[in-house]
């Protein structure tokens, strides 16, 4: 059975054709500047057959049918035909209180969808535009909804509601969402089988830690709490996300600077997080870098960040009453030994000691726990396009 797993953004549709008889990836690629001049799409396969090529592609139907062609291309394909193609798994970010789990998408699925536009704006929109895109192209072959947010929805009531009025979540559902879903399923999944111990007996503190990062309480498979809330903007200081902050400091500065909601919330999401506080970069390894040269704010931003991924660790570990494994993923938890070092410093007492050794590997899945570690700590490179491939053969498998 062959999966095909498709991330639709705004301007850019990504995607991944999976075998899932022995889960190798055939071959994967972007689709960018989709109804924008010089459109093109970027296709690498198995064994390393790789093509650049620009593609007039207006809209997200012209991807669809555009990566299809190179999939079944005489030279660059894997594939003869689309009849080979089983099934469509898409990423959509936003599912609400409708999905608890992944779903076979049909129109009142779509429509639960689009109702979630409101709570995911910038997100579902383009989502919905990658389905119907391939609902087009290929009418025949099943599509499959795998929710950011589903994985999330097992969190108590008690750890979801905002201490607002309640009326407000009984007319647009205001509460804490989550995000990041997909991946936090997969490396508490991962996690039991690096361990030996059944999923259903275990507490694990997922980090899934890149330039968007949340934390995840998994007691027993399950979700209890997570960093992210409403939006993806709540929980650590991020790249460019502001994170937690005093709700107040919002109509502070909107005063003082005289800002209208859209700069606010751009400030908030796109120039706030370690960007902020450095005024280096978002990105990590920039902030290391100027660390080196002597950057006080660059440490600062450094700190800052490890400090929020060391207190929710501890946070939930309470919540959970106890804890048996910490797993680092994404971009900054699989490559960055630095980070994983000041987290886990000075948690000698909850159990959490890792190998300096071990520690200073990149990319890798690997137990860096001192031998006689009470908790392990645990580094699991997500895969969010095999879990979402998983996903959609379990339902029409």
């Amino acid at each position: 059975m062959n999966i095909l797993v498709i991330n639709a953004g705004s301007s850019s549709l990504k995607y991944q054709l999976i075998d899932m008889s022995s889960e190798k990836v055939l071959a994967k690629g972007v689709c960018d500047r989709i109804g924008i001049a010089g459109s093109v799409i970027k296709h690498k396969t198995f064994d390393d057959r790789n093509v650049e090529k620009e593609i007039e592609m207006t809209t997200h139907k012209d991807a669809i049918a555009a990566l299809i062609s190179v999939l079944t291309d005489k030279e660059l394909g894997v594939i003869k035909s689309l009849e080979e193609i089983s099934a469509v798994g898409h990423r959509v970010v936003h599912g609400g209180e409708k999905f608890f789990k992944s779903a076979i998408i049909t129109e009142e699925v779509m429509k639960t969808i689009e109702e979630c536009v409101e709570l995911a704006p910038l997100h579902n929109p383009p989502n919905i535009t990658g389905i119907r895109a391939c609902q087009q192209v290929m009418k025949d072959v099943p599509q499959v909804a795998v929710f950011d947010t589903a994985f999330h929805q097992t969190m108590p009531k008690k750890a979801y509601i905002y201490a607002l009025p309640y009326e407000y979540y009984n007319k647009y559902k205001l509460r804490k969402y989550g995000f990041h879903g997909t991946s936090h399923k997969y490396v508490s999944e991962r996690a039991a089988l690096l361990l030996k111990k059944p999923l259903d007996q275990l507490k694990i503190v997922t980090c899934h830690l890149g330039n968007g990062s949340s934390i995840a309480a998994v007691d027993c498979g399950k979700t209890v709490d997570t960093s992210m809330g409403f939006t993806p903007l709540d929980g650590l200081a991020m790249g460019t996300r502001c994170g937690t902050i005093d709700p107040a400091v919002v109509t502070f500065l909107m005063n003082k600077e005289g800002l209208d909601t859209e700069k606010m919330d751009a400030i908030m999401n796109k120039k706030s997080g370690v960007l902020g506080i450095s005024g280096v970069s978002s990105d990590f390894r920039d902030l290391d870098a100027a660390i080196e040269e002597g950057n006080e704010l660059a440490a600062l931003a450094l700190e800052v960040f490890t400090y929020q991924v060391k207190k929710f660790i501890g946070s939930y570990a309470c919540a959970m009453g106890g804890l048996d494994a910490v797993v680092f993923t994404a971009g900054i938890g699989e490559n960055n030994p630095k980070v994983r070092r000041m987290v886990t410093s000075a948690l000698d007492f909850m159990g959490i000691s890792i190998d300096e050794a071990k520690n200073n590997q990149r990319g890798l899945e690997i137990d860096i726990s001192t031998e006689g570690a009470k908790v392990r700590t645990l580094v699991i490179p997500t895969n969010e396009e095999l879990a979402i491939a998983k996903e959609t053969k379990k339902l029409v498998g």
